[in-house]
């Protein structure tokens, strides 16, 4: 697998980081893991052809997850996309898409599209195929208007995993369990957060996950100030453009 990170912000832009996205490269497929609002152009920041995604999986649905979506299909209608496109998200992802549609482009629910596109919803706790992927989400503690979940995502060979928004809960643990890459969000440095993490929460569980590597993401100022620790930790930070194999 190869990873490039598009966006690793929060829904603040911190950091002048773009909102959460990730470019998942697999034998199998070209994947998008989230797709927030400012995605598209992050994506052609970095030089990579919308065309090439054939999937966005997603994580749950708040707009700096999946808000990019409505640019990202219109943009392949205008440029002539050829290929089809899967998204992948929890139940209640068809019904939020078009609604978001609707309010960002009234009457594009009922254009004629020039690609075929489908939206495929993911029972959470349930190995889905996704593209010949094997996906396993597990519902975490953050409110989004439906299930907001982890994710766990193999080809076959390697496996990359993402907690997606959360407190800490122990249903990070199996999806992380072994993973090749495991991505956490840690909002904070420090305190009990609502429906977040921070570090104080998370550096002492990190053993727990298991994971063969972990890195953090979606960090607020705080969090940003203090990286030089988080990395002296031996843990990954995740940033705009950062590429990785594993």
């Amino acid at each position: 697998m190869h990873l490039t990170i598009i966006g690793s912000g929060d829904a603040f832009g911190s950091g002048g980081r773009y909102n959460t996205c990730f470019f998942l490269e697999t034998d199998k497929a070209n994947l998008l893991v989230d797709c927030g609002a400012s995605s598209l152009p992050a994506l052609k920041a970095q030089g990579i052809d919308p065309n090439r995604i054939d999937g966005v999986i997603l994580s749950h649905l708040h707009g700096d997850h999946f808000g990019g979506l409505p640019f990202l299909l219109l943009d392949g209608r205008f440029s002539r996309r050829d290929k089809p496109l899967t998204i992948a998200g929890p139940p209640g992802t068809r019904a939020r898409l078009d609604a978001l549609m609707e309010v960002f482009f009234p009457k594009s629910t009922g254009s004629t599209w020039k690609f075929s596109w489908s939206v495929q919803e993911i029972a959470v706790g349930i190995e889905t195929d996704v593209l010949g992927h094997a996906v396993v989400t597990a519902e975490v503690i953050h409110q989004s208007g439906a299930p907001s979940t982890a994710l766990r995502i193999s080809d076959g060979d390697k496996v990359f995993a993402y907690s997606g928004d959360t407190e800490w809960t122990d249903a990070l643990l199996p999806i992380a369990r072994d993973a090749d890459l495991f991505i956490c969000e840690c909002y904070a440095y420090a305190g009990k957060l609502s429906g977040h993490m921070s570090w104080e929460i998370l550096q002492p569980r990190l053993a727990d996950l298991r994971a063969r590597q972990v890195m953090v993401t979606h960090m607020n100022p705080t969090m940003l100030a203090r990286l030089d620790e988080v990395r002296a930790g031996g843990v990954l930070v995740a940033d705009d453009g950062l590429r990785l194999a594993f």
